[in-house]
């Protein structure tokens, strides 16, 4: 009788080794340098792992943090060399990782072109991007990139309001002649539900003097606690959601997986500021304070 070996279960394979804690902890510390150390030694040893990819695509973000503009382009072009390599042999969404360094090194080679003021160049590195990876996951973050360097002083695009949450929103177009102010959130998002006291607040100063709050969401797939569910419960718990996090804030809510694709909202929450013109005024992705956000309303309802 032969007697061969058995083959472990696929469940029971080790995890993929992953550099990236190591490497974001070391960038935070300011060690670039140890940081590089760490991925070209995980590199030598695995070769270009997704997990390694997005590791070196940090690299890039640290650098150009830093100020060090030329490292964190030469490590963006790396990463994307490395990562349209990888891309020969097996689609760019198959996991998370090797989206997250394609879009890291495109992002970083746009903003730091546009710190060299060489902003109709970053521009077009993201609209060819656009071109060649417009249908796959990373299409949010480069309209994102694209809005940072080209939204401000342009008409601001419309949002979709076939689906909604509660009462239907109006269209920019209808509300022309006030100013808006949209907050694009996740009901999963913590900064967005810190965010509900200064948009209660704002809404209530400025409410009488024209203007009007809109927050477009989008389904994720999923309710409480990342369990699966189909898009008639999780708008229940979008409303639910915004019942018990924003109590005090009556805003129409959008549901459109498109209009955030369009407006680049990789982060939540972005905050779009639109005058009484239609003209975008703010283009911020992330938390702000009050004090921080007011002085922009105040121009945007002159």
């Amino acid at each position: 009788m032969l007697v061969g070996t058995v083959a472990a279960p696929l469940h029971a394979q080790a995890p993929a080794p992953n550099p990236i804690p190591e490497v974001r902890a070391l960038i935070a510390k300011s060690d670039i340098p140890g940081a590089e150390r760490v991925l070209r030694a995980f590199l030598a040893e695995h070769g270009p792992t997704p997990q390694g990819l997005e590791a070196l695509s940090w690299l890039g973000r640290g650098s150009l943090a830093a100020g060090e503009l030329d490292e964190a382009l030469n490590y963006a072009y790396e990463t994307e060399r490395m990562a349209v390599a990888a891309l020969a042999s097996r689609p760019l969404d198959e996991e998370p990782h090797l989206p997250i360094a394609l879009g890291a090194a495109i992002e970083v080679q746009a903003q730091t072109l546009a710190r060299q003021e060489q902003l109709s160049t970053a521009i077009r590195v993201l609209e060819r991007a656009v071109d060649g990876y417009g249908a796959t996951s990373i299409r949010t973050r480069l309209f994102k990139n694209i809005n940072l360097l080209s939204l401000e002083g342009k008409s601001a695009p419309e949002y979709l309001t076939a689906e909604y949450v509660g009462r239907r929103p109006p269209s920019l177009r209808e509300l022309k002649g006030k100013a808006v102010l949209l907050f694009f959130w996740a009901h999963w998002c913590p900064d967005c539900k810190a965010m509900a006291p200064t948009l209660t607040a704002l809404q209530e100063a400025y409410g009488d003097a024209g203007l009007v709050v809109v927050a477009p969401t989008q389904r994720y797939g999923y309710v409480a606690g990342r369990a699966p569910a189909e898009a008639d419960v999780e708008m229940r718990y979008i409303a639910q959601v915004l019942a018990e996090s924003y109590p005090g804030l009556d805003v129409p809510v959008p549901v459109s997986a498109e209009s955030f694709s369009n407006f680049g909202s990789s982060t939540t929450p972005t905050l779009v500021l639109v005058d009484r013109t239609g003209v975008v005024t703010l283009y911020n992705p992330g938390r702000m304070t009050r004090e921080a956000l007011e002085p922009h309303v105040k121009r945007a309802l002159r």
